[in-house]
């Protein structure tokens, strides 16, 4: 290594500007070989050649709004769960590292295994879009821009609650694109939601509006 270090700097200290050029496409190629290896493993399709996204998470999503909707927008596997700024994809891949490890370990090769480890799976991914303040999820969905008048009364409340309270998207919508895991409690959020309601004594009718007032006097 030493001996083409020192022949590589004395052709470039020889002939300076041919030394330089090959330098020059040296690091073009490499950085266009490493982009494209990047986007390569950033696709859907790339996704769902390992047989467990295809046949358990992928099979999932194909159910939910995400995949199939009245706009035709679908949201992809790399738009869920891969960054789009550059450095953050980056630091994602080399965490994707782990995934493989596990994956040559046949650690969820089976349905029974997957769903014996899905609830620590699904926590990892809740874990860091809480981190990151739902960032993946905000690439189509950014708060600040919605028309609250548009929306069913029940949404409208819920993200007008989620900018006052500092919630972000994944507090309150685990399970959107994939099954909960086994013994996973949905009602614990809704009841820290109502409990949380009641206390600022937010009106139960702001979402559920085809609730019927009592008689006068009465309360609700």
């Amino acid at each position: 290594m030493r001996r083409l270090w020192r022949a590589l700097l004395e052709n470039i200290f020889t002939f300076p500007l041919a030394g330089l050029t090959g330098v020059f496409l040296a690091g073009t190629i490499f950085w266009g070989a490493f982009n494209w290896s990047l986007e390569l493993t950033n696709t859907e399709s790339f996704c769902i050649s390992c047989h467990v996204m295809r046949d358990y998470v992928y099979a999932e999503y194909r159910k939910t709004i995400h995949y199939n909707n009245r706009t035709g927008v679908r949201a992809t596997c790399p738009d869920c769960h891969v960054p789009k700024e550059w450095i953050h994809k980056v630091v994602r891949k080399v965490r994707a590292t782990n995934e493989l490890y596990h994956w040559m370990l046949g650690s969820i090769e089976t349905s029974e295994k997957f769903e014996a480890k899905r609830p620590i799976l699904a926590n990892q991914v809740w874990v860091a879009m809480k981190t990151t303040d739902s960032r993946e999820c905000r690439n189509c969905h950014d708060i600040n821009s919605m028309n609250f008048k548009t929306q069913p009364a029940k949404a409208r409340k819920m993200h007008s609650l989620a900018q006052t309270w500092g919630e972000t998207c994944i507090d309150c919508l685990k399970g959107i694109a994939h099954s909960l895991p086994h013994g996973f409690d949905e009602n614990a959020l809704m009841d820290r939601l109502h409990e949380r309601m009641e206390k600022e004594d937010i009106a139960c009718r702001e979402c559920h509006t085809d609730m019927v007032a009592p008689p006068k006097g009465q309360g609700w």
